[in-house]
């Protein structure tokens, strides 16, 4: 029996070598073929793989057995990728720099350190300028981080136009108001058609009297650089202890509260209404800043009210479900609507 098995398997290997060698190329195998290589070349040894194997040597039959040894005892860390990590701590890198723009390579590293992200310079540098941020000398300050740096002391002006219906027809009145950038407090210092020194004199008298001028508590004044703000009224201005600062040409972001209480007013209030004669565009813009300072949520402020109700505080307004019937307060008949419960 085992002279015939001999005599039978040196057949079979000689008939693998005759096959093999009229083959051209490499013997593709797929995995489920290498394993079961694997496994009958492991008990058959180095020797007998030696005399007997053709598609593969022995070295690399045997390498492929120790490799689904390693495999079955290697577990898989359940980490993040790689790509996840580095879009994390690039968007990290660039928050930090654009919110201290004082902060160098070295000062963000170690903020990095604070919290487990450990970056080299070299790396933060090479961030830093592919997003076109220079170094620290040349990284100038953002804007809003100069009015916040100066919450308080700053105040906005502009001026905003409304056509109104008068016995001469159609008239542009042109309404200046300040805001107060910390508190979003607005004053509207009146409304005319007629902008002129004079009326700018009395504007300015109004802001910055002693006792109760809007100004008087403030350093800045941002406005722009339309004719109304001529040189003398910048030096009255000027004369009260105000730095007035003129934002550029065509930069409306350089003024940006006091451009998005123009556009607060216009799309809440004065698109939807025809004035008729000056005193009903003062009543409409009376109306709006009361709505915007007691019963207007602003986004700036986390969704508070600039000036709280004097009532006493009731689980409603402090945020919680209360008792009582709500309540809807009208303005400019339904325009403008506030809802409170009923005290």
């Amino acid at each position: 029996m085992d002279d015939r098995r001999s005599i039978a398997l040196a057949y079979l290997v000689e008939e693998n070598r005759i096959l093999r060698g009229q083959l051209r190329g490499r013997v593709r195998l797929t995995d489920a073929e290498r394993l079961r290589l694997a496994i009958r070349g492991r008990a058959v040894g180095r020797y007998g793989l030696g005399e007997l194997a053709t598609i593969a040597r022995p070295d690399t039959i045997l390498r492929w057995h120790r490799q689904l040894v390693g495999r079955k005892w290697t577990y898989r860390r359940s980490r993040p990728p790689r790509t996840q990590t580095m879009q994390e701590i690039c968007a990290l890198i660039l928050r930090m720099a654009d919110e201290n723009p004082r902060w160098g390579y070295t000062r963000i590293r170690g903020a990095l350190n604070n919290l487990g992200r450990h970056v080299g310079r070299s790396t933060i540098a090479r961030i830093l300028k592919a997003h076109g941020i220079s170094p620290v000398p040349g990284r100038p300050t953002s804007w809003e981080t100069f009015l916040r740096a100066h919450w308080g002391a700053i105040a906005g002006a502009d001026f905003f136009t409304t056509e109104v219906w008068t016995w001469r027809g159609l008239v542009t009145y042109y309404t200046v108001f300040v805001i107060d950038l910390a508190s979003r407090r607005v004053c509207v210092m009146g409304s005319t058609p007629h902008p002129n020194e004079p009326f700018m004199q009395q504007v300015v008298r109004t802001l910055t009297a002693a006792d109760d001028g809007l100004l008087a508590d403030h350093h800045v004044l941002i406005c722009d650089r339309d004719a109304k703000w001529s040189a003398a009224i910048r030096s009255r201005l000027g004369e009260a202890g105000l730095t007035v600062v003129q934002t550029p040409f065509w930069a409306p972001n350089a003024n940006a509260y006091a451009e998005r209480f123009v556009r607060s007013i216009k799309h809440e209030c004065l698109n939807h209404i025809i004035p008729f004669g000056e005193r009903h565009l003062r009543q409409a813009i009376a109306e709006f800043v009361g709505h915007y300072h007691c019963e207007r949520n602003h986004q700036g402020l986390r969704d508070e009210l600039i000036d709280h109700p004097s009532a006493p505080a009731t689980k409603a307004s402090r945020g919680q479900p209360g008792r009582g019937r709500i309540r809807r307060h009208q303005r400019l008949g339904g325009l403008l609507n506030y809802y409170a419960r009923a005290a």
